[in-house]
């Protein structure tokens, strides 16, 4: 019943899912028929006078946009169709991916966070509940430890913190007053554990809120069957 699901999600582990705008900026209430009717118009009027591919490629985008409206407007439990917020290149995912590894991301967060096919499932999951930006505030986080030129720390310490912690930051985290004024001290002169507190914070929301729900998806469980059908 799922299987579209799953193939979507395999179909998107080899690439991360592009950055989009902040996940409060997309409210499902706004997603409306009429805003749907909207898009699919704009899309139509771009074609006019084009040639028949074109139109059938555009008929294309213009069902896609359907379905990526659609698929926002809904939980992640309960959406079956993830082809829309996922990389629609095709990949030999699935041949890569084993059951065992998978299975394995259930061990704990940090086994999840360890395996590149685990932060791009994970990463999708987060987009069908509007909160991708803690796991991009937690990757973020590790690059910046691996800075060794010190002007360039400073000017990356400032970029992420304008993007993720200052108040309306356009993908704010969901930290504390206390943690978001210590970081914004540590701005004063950046280190390379600068963000260690929020970090910390985030690692611990996910861990204790999104990561557990993620393992009762239909996400993880179909991937977990399908990896399962490979092997049979």
């Amino acid at each position: 019943m799922y299987q579209e699901a799953a193939d979507s999600v395999i179909q998107g582990l080899v690439e991360p899912c592009p950055d989009g705008a902040h996940p409060s900026c997309v409210s499902p209430a706004a997603l409306t028929t009429a805003r749907q009717s909207s898009l699919t118009s704009s899309l139509s009027d771009h074609l006019v006078g084009k040639d028949p591919q074109a139109m059938r490629t555009g008929q294309r985008q213009n069902k896609g946009m359907r379905t990526r409206l659609g698929c926002l407007s809904h939980k992640s439990d309960s959406c079956s169709d993830f082809t829309a917020i996922l990389p629609d290149k095709p990949n030999r995912a699935l041949k890569r991916l084993s059951t065992e590894e998978a299975t394995r991301w259930a061990d704990s967060f940090d086994v999840l966070l360890s395996h590149k096919y685990g932060v791009a499932a994970f990463r999708a999951f987060l987009k069908t509940e509007f909160s991708e930006e803690n796991l991009e505030f937690w990757l973020a986080c590790e690059e910046f430890k691996k800075t060794r030129s010190t002007t360039k720390l400073v000017s990356k310490a400032h970029r992420i913190f304008e993007e993720f912690v200052d108040v309306q930051a356009p993908r704010e985290v969901n930290i504390d007053f206390q943690t978001r004024e210590e970081t914004r001290k540590n701005m004063q002169e950046p280190s390379l554990t600068c963000f260690d507190q929020a970090q910390g914070k985030v690692h611990s929301l996910m861990e204790k809120d999104s990561y557990p729900r993620f393992l009762r998806s239909k996400m993880y469980l179909d991937l977990l069957t399908q990896s399962q059908r490979r092997l049979s």
